[in-house]
């Protein structure tokens, strides 16, 4: 018999995603028992609110998972490869929102949209792994025209907000704008240069080939959950917007593809909204996405310059879909089909 009610730990309680998590718990009301917040010494003893009560954030710690049914994990990969397999001992299935797992070929890799049928595989390590923001929102949006086209080749740029960096790039971020308008030269702590008024081809760390390891991530991530078939090359950009996420990307397809076939498909897909009248300077923005649960696309057009090529602009809101909201969504798939 199903229960009524699960108990859910959110681990990272107290940073951008893990608030974001206990945000959309409470607005989709899951079906929570217990609600556990865990977080480091710097933030236990805390308190946050759940559907109207008061909820003491906890220490994070190798007994906090007795009788949890789901843990959702955003507190850093470092934290999540020492207790999520701790978790996960103790019966308690981790949606993990690091990159610890998300090509541990026993953890499956899993946008609801995409590739729901994949959690399934949870049981080898009772570990599902949340895909990194930029790949989640592009998948949404890919899946659609690959079921009907056959995606062959994706070049994708990203224009990516600062708050995937953390909190503390935002305010980086704040800080250097107050500066430079106030005459005084801004600090740089979190970014390898100035991030106001300025865009840094630079997210994580540059690899030996040149690529970074947020462009690598892209690369082996829709392989792993869309196909294993399909060539991708990425450039990733931090720019000076504080949420959501834009990607420019040029697709080539195997079977001839219009814009009003584009369009349709993607109309028609779960979680795409198409936003997309270029005569009325209507497309999508980081600014229209902010708090929205949708990844939107727009700038649909044909690549003239390659057989079967499409242009798209995807946005989305990269601490909703592209974290939190992702996660639960997988929690509700497990509650409903699994557990």
């Amino acid at each position: 018999m199903k229960k009524e009610k699960y108990n859910i730990a959110v681990v990272g309680a107290t940073g951008m995603v893990g608030k974001e998590i206990v945000k959309i718990l409470e607005e989709r009301k899951f079906p929570v028992g217990e609600l556990r917040l865990l977080a480091s010494t710097r933030s236990a003893g805390t308190d946050a609110y759940f559907n109207g009560k008061k909820v003491s954030v906890k220490l994070l710690d190798d007994e906090t998972f007795e009788d949890i049914d789901i843990g959702l994990f955003s507190p850093g990969a470092s934290v999540s490869k020492i207790f999520a397999p701790k978790a996960a001992a103790a019966g308690c299935v981790v949606v993990d929102n690091t990159s610890q797992f998300r090509m541990d070929a026993d953890v499956p890799l899993v946008v609801p949209e995409v590739n729901p049928e994949d959690i399934a595989l949870y049981t080898k390590k009772n570990i599902i792994a949340n895909p990194n923001c930029s790949t989640i929102q592009m998948v949404t949006a890919l899946k659609p025209i690959h079921d009907q086209f056959v995606i062959k080749r994706v070049v994708v740029a990203t224009y990516q907000a600062v708050s995937g960096a953390g909190k503390d790039a935002m305010k980086e971020l704040s800080g250097q704008v107050r500066s430079l308008f106030s005459m005084k030269s801004p600090e740089t702590k979190i970014f390898s240069q100035q991030i106001a008024f300025n865009c840094l081809p630079h997210i994580d760390v540059f690899l030996e080939d040149g690529s970074t390891k947020e462009e690598e991530k892209m690369v082996e991530e829709t392989k792993k959950i869309l196909d294993k078939k399909i060539k991708l090359t990425a450039t990733a950009v931090r720019v000076p917007v504080f949420v959501g996420h834009s990607e420019a990307v040029n697709i080539e397809t195997k079977k001839p593809v219009t814009v009003e076939e584009a369009r349709s498909v993607l109309a028609a897909a779960p979680g795409v909204k198409v936003v997309d009248e270029v005569a009325k300077n209507v497309y999508p923005t980081a600014i229209e996405a902010s708090e929205e649960d949708e990844v939107f696309v727009g700038r649909i057009r044909i690549d003239p310059t390659v057989k079967n090529g499409l242009n798209m602009w995807i946005v989305s809101d990269n601490l909703r879909k592209g974290a939190a909201l992702n996660a639960v969504q997988i929690a509700e798939i497990l509650i409903k089909d699994y557990l």
